[in-house]
């Protein structure tokens, strides 16, 4: 369990633990990456997919506590809780695709699966870059802007992949159940890249109150 910034500042504490949240995720997709890359101890790397998972939900807990206990945010409490939250679906959606992996008993990644893996670990490298600024005050805070804009390109790759992808599935595999276990796959990696497009808005969101 990382330590998390309790002992801040209140207003180093948020974005202390936002931090936490998007090194977390950045964590989650480096082993998603290396699961599909290297489709070996498959149960184990999911596992430690899992715990991350965890750790995911302990410091989104931890943002909701501190937002209940302090009246003063250095951002909107809205703001700090949507990024919070969106942040937690991301790693829950890269949980969830590893799961179906396990549980379904794929034998191998297909190119689409490793694809979509790098995409996400790409979008969560985004959003450290621009976590990393959200302490920025006026106008330097739109430097987070091409960290965000790279994350919607990113979600629209992300699209291309999967819609080729399901593509390819449907007219060259005739076992349905294997066209439904590829389907959740699938629909789960690409719902990684729509979240954190949303955590991106939300950056997008912040920038337009306060840069």
């Amino acid at each position: 369990m990382p330590v998390l910034p309790s002992l801040m500042p209140r207003e180093d504490r948020f974005f202390g633990l936002l931090r936490s949240s998007t090194k977390n995720l950045v964590d989650v997709s480096v082993l998603l990456v290396d699961l599909m890359e290297h489709y070996d101890d498959v149960p184990k790397k999911v596992a430690e997919i899992k715990r991350l998972e965890e750790v995911g939900d302990h410091i989104i807990h931890e943002i909701m506590r501190n937002l209940h206990r302090t009246f003063v945010t250095p951002i909107d409490r809205e703001d700090i809780a949507i990024l919070g939250e969106r942040l937690d679906d991301v790693v829950d959606s890269v949980d969830e695709a590893a799961h179906d992996m396990l549980e379904y008993n794929i034998p191998k990644p297909t190119e689409a699966a490793v694809e979509l893996s790098r995409i996400i670990l790409k979008s969560a490298e985004s959003l450290q870059g621009a976590m990393n600024k959200l302490h920025f005050r006026g106008s330097k805070l739109k430097e987070i802007l091409p960290d965000t804009v790279e994350v919607n390109r990113l979600e629209n790759e992300a699209d291309q992949v999967t819609s080729r992808a399901i593509g390819y599935l449907f007219n060259n595999t005739k076992d349905p159940v294997e066209i439904m276990k590829w389907r959740d796959v699938y629909e789960q990696l690409e719902l990684a890249t729509d979240r954190a497009e949303d955590v991106a808005n939300g950056l997008e969101a912040v920038v337009l109150k306060n840069g």
